[in-house]
């Protein structure tokens, strides 16, 4: 059965956004925790400095997911990224995992570090807020690659 790119691009953005928005609240701000705690503060600074923080706005996300996709159909062949899309948990994390390496290419890097940092400013009108969630982001996309260069795969789907 052949895939529309309408349904291709659908099926990549729910697969993509339903992993970004498996995190939780309590997950966010504990990882602000230990970002913040590596940082040398002490005391109970980094639970407030964290509690300040607010979550990245799914607008971002949803842009960043939607660069993704057109990056990706740009350069695969649609027959390929159709190979992805069948709703196996292997293939679905193929295709996160091929998002989190477009996330860190330096393009992306410099895009979201413009902004994150226009988010702050339109959130604080200070500097600091994006650049405090800039370097969060990027510690938390180390973090997830480290992982994801770890797990094996295990069989076919």
């Amino acid at each position: 059965m052949s895939m529309t790119p309408k349904q291709i691009r659908e099926h990549i953005f729910a697969t993509i956004i339903n992993k970004v928005e498996e995190q939780d609240e309590n997950r966010r701000l504990e990882a602000l925790n230990e970002f913040m705690a590596v940082t040398g503060i002490s005391g109970n600074a980094p639970e407030k400095i964290a509690g300040l923080i607010p979550p990245i706005m799914h607008d971002l996300y949803e842009k960043w997911i939607i660069m993704f996709i057109d990056r990706l159909l740009e350069t695969v062949a649609p027959e390929n990224i159709e190979l992805l899309c069948d709703g196996c948990d292997n293939n679905n994390a193929a295709l996160v995992l091929a998002y989190i390496m477009f996330l860190e290419s330096e393009r992306m890097e410099q895009q979201i570090d413009k902004d994150l940092h226009e988010h702050g400013l339109a959130a604080s009108d200070t500097n600091d807020l994006g650049d405090v969630a800039a370097n969060y982001i990027r510690a938390q996309m180390t973090k997830v690659a480290q992982q994801a260069s770890t797990d094996k795969v295990k069989g076919n789907c």
